[in-house]
């Protein structure tokens, strides 16, 4: 009897553990990220004045990343491919936001396999209305704030139908109306800022 016993709470703590772990690693980042208290919401079509950006005559994609988020870390293969991608048709720009650790210019660069500007400014985010890693926002030629949002409904960006960004870049070279995106594609889902955790 005692030795069931054992075997029963062995079987229930390692089940507990499984489901902590389950948690911690995959569910809680198919749940929206939580809006800050303070969040100022930019309007899609806003002018977004950025000194980062001043000098760009092409649209902006900046991608805002986090190297310790799990979401951020997932999809580098995916914004790495559109770097290569529209490289010569779009200004790329990374946006470190890790309030944890110092990350260089070369070591972000060299996770995407780009000589692309790097910048740690959180302001850059505020301006755009970003506050979750990972996110895209892509600023047309105008200086208007054209697509802030999700890279993909699922955070490994294997599902081509929903390439919210790949489509957004498309619609924008094409000059066509903006595309109407789901939920999906515009509220943030990943590890909340300042500091990128849940």
């Amino acid at each position: 009897m005692l030795r069931k016993l054992l075997v029963g709470l062995w079987m229930l703590l390692l089940c507990a553990a499984i489901s902590v772990l389950f948690w911690q690693n995959e569910f809680k980042y198919s749940l929206p990220t939580p809006v800050p208290k303070n969040y100022h919401d930019i309007a899609m079509g806003s002018k977004i004045d950025l000194k980062c950006c001043s000098t760009d005559t092409r649209p902006v994609f900046i991608h805002f990343f986090n190297p310790d988020c799990p979401c951020s870390r997932f999809n580098i293969p995916h914004v790495s491919g559109l770097i290569k991608k529209y490289g010569d048709q779009v200004n790329f720009k990374i946006v470190v936001l890790n309030k944890l650790k110092n990350f260089t210019i070369e070591e972000i660069q060299e996770k995407f396999d780009a000589k692309i500007p790097v910048y740690f400014d959180e302001g850059i985010a505020k301006s755009c209305g970003v506050f979750s890693t990972p996110q895209a926002v892509i600023i047309d030629n105008s200086g208007d704030l054209y697509y802030r949002g999700n890279y993909n409904k699922t955070r490994y960006c294997t599902n081509a139908d929903s390439n919210y960004a790949q489509m957004a870049i498309d619609a924008l070279l094409k000059q066509t109306k903006t595309p109407s995106f789901d939920a999906l594609a515009l509220r943030a889902y990943g590890c909340s800022l300042p500091k990128c955790t849940k």
